[in-house]
């Protein structure tokens, strides 16, 4: 027997230290990562965070997040080429499942794998996500305010009626990082009516999340946000369902360039996808 087949494969939690190692095989893959996803989203769950090693080689990445009691959602599910067929990928998806509990498990996966997901992982489909890229064009509006103005608990309150779970922690440092801008629009009493992000990737800039009352709201999200960066490559990420979110991209002649299937473990939530216009994160919801 060889050394590797003697020892198998071992799972192990990922230190701060090795948050590095996530985003980079993320990069490697095509999907562009916020250069700072990593900090903002393990300081939420650290213990969601797990490598496969086999003879000391990392061949598999999984991030299992716990925002709350009920709901958690997966990402940065990466098996290394050579390590594939395997059953690498199967030893850390269940690792990260017994983490999740008995909390509904929700995640994006690429289309040519969602069958996959459905039939070895018992996942439930809900709809598509699609990825538009363009060039910014848009410009400051006089209606939007920044999110920093705004009391955090208020804030992440509207979120929380767009996403599953609450997430308190995980908005406070995604609105708040470097290179980052994020803005919201208030009704005249001062209610909050939306808020966007836009931050920078390794490649340009991806908006995330744009959660608005109204198309139009979101449309004036948009171009605020990208009226910050004009000329640059940005992402936008839209749930097929939603139509205003897709005649938004298409009206600025974006293209498609990539997808996912948002699928869950145990039932599809209830969320107000008319408002929902632009995902957070392919990675982590």
């Amino acid at each position: 027997m060889t050394r590797r087949e003697r020892m198998g494969v071992q799972i192990r939690n990922a230190t701060k230290d090795d948050v590095s190692i996530f985003i980079d095989w993320a990069r490697q893959e095509g999907w562009n990562p916020g250069i700072h996803d990593g900090e903002c989203h393990y300081a939420v769950d650290p213990a969601g965070w797990f490598l496969a090693e086999e003879d000391g080689e990392i061949t598999g990445t999984l991030v299992v997040t716990n925002y709350d009691s009920s709901f958690s959602f997966g990402g940065f599910y990466i098996i290394r080429e050579d390590a594939r067929g395997r059953g690498v990928g199967w030893k850390l998806w269940n690792h990260g499942m017994c983490h999740a509990g008995e909390r509904n498990f929700g995640g994006d996966g690429v289309f040519e794998m969602q069958n996959k997901y459905a039939g070895n992982a018992g996942l439930i489909y809900a709809y598509r996500n699609i990825r538009w890229q363009g060039i910014a064009e848009g410009c400051e509006q006089q209606d939007l305010v920044p999110v920093q103005d705004i009391p955090l608990d208020a804030l992440s309150a509207y979120d929380s009626l767009h996403f599953p779970g609450e997430r308190r922690k995980f908005v406070e440092k995604w609105i708040s990082r470097d290179e980052t801008q994020a803005l919201a629009f208030l009704q005249p009493d001062e209610s909050i009516g939306g808020y966007g992000v836009i931050r920078r990737c390794f490649e340009g800039y991806k908006i995330g999340p744009i959660f608005a009352d109204t198309p139009d709201i979101a449309n004036c999200l948009l171009d605020g946000l990208t009226g910050s960066i004009p000329g640059e490559v940005f992402y936008f990420d839209t749930p097929e369902p939603n139509a205003a979110a897709v005649t938004m991209a298409c009206e600025r002649n974006m293209d498609e360039v990539f997808g996912t299937a948002r699928m869950y473990s145990r039932y599809v939530p209830e969320l107000p996808l008319q408002e929902i216009f632009g995902v957070t994160s392919f990675e982590l919801g």
